[in-house]
């Protein structure tokens, strides 16, 4: 299948270019295959474009602007559907192409398709081994999350006997204070005393 895009090389619009350029250069860092038919220069890609764009997605006027794109005869859209396609990860999917194994794309559609067959492992349950393997895990993370739990347990209790002793030191350091704080009032007051009488 070979992308099809549809650009006028001696267009007087600067946005018509940078969006020809964009478009281009988008597919070109994708590593993707594609053809560009000039319809400035030849009157049959003009017409085969103008022809094949659907009529809901053509203009008031009628007259589709560059760049228009294809896959093969099937129609993908313009430079704005384009554009939120690349915005939205979904290029391949807009151009009609299988998307490569890594791509963002493709991790997309991974993640979908295990959503929508849940979580993946039921495809997996016809092998016996498989199945082991399955419980194994489960029983493991059970002992696991026991695990965890336990040692949730010992940290609390040792947080909560922490906390026991700052109560006890803190209790004993107010009377200790207090009994400090009697003193230094008495020996002012000796003192004031002291210094009326002189």
């Amino acid at each position: 299948m070979v992308i099809k895009i549809f650009l006028a090389s001696s267009s007087g619009s600067t946005a018509i270019k940078k969006k020809q350029q964009d478009v281009v250069g988008f597919l070109e860092a994708l590593k993707i295959d594609y053809a560009q038919l000039d319809i400035a220069s030849n009157e049959d890609n003009r017409m085969w474009m103008r022809e094949n764009v659907p009529g809901e997605k053509k203009p008031t006027n009628g007259i589709p602007l560059p760049p228009q794109i294809f896959n093969e005869a099937m129609y993908c859209g313009d430079y704005e559907t384009f554009f939120e396609a690349k915005e939205d990860n979904t290029v391949y999917e807009f151009l009609g192409l299988t998307p490569p194994p890594g791509s963002k794309e493709a991790q997309q559609a991974e993640n979908a398709q295990k959503l929508h067959n849940g979580s993946g492992t039921e495809e997996q349950l016809d092998d016996d081994t498989t199945k082991k393997e399955i419980v194994e895990t489960e029983q493991n993370g059970d002992a696991r999350i026991a695990e965890l739990e336990e040692d949730d347990l010992g940290k609390k209790a040792e947080t909560d006997a922490r906390d026991d002793i700052a109560e006890e030191d803190e209790e004993s350091r107010k009377p200790a204070e207090e009994e400090e704080q009697e003193e230094g009032e008495e020996d002012r007051e000796e003192e004031e005393q002291a210094s009326e009488e002189d």
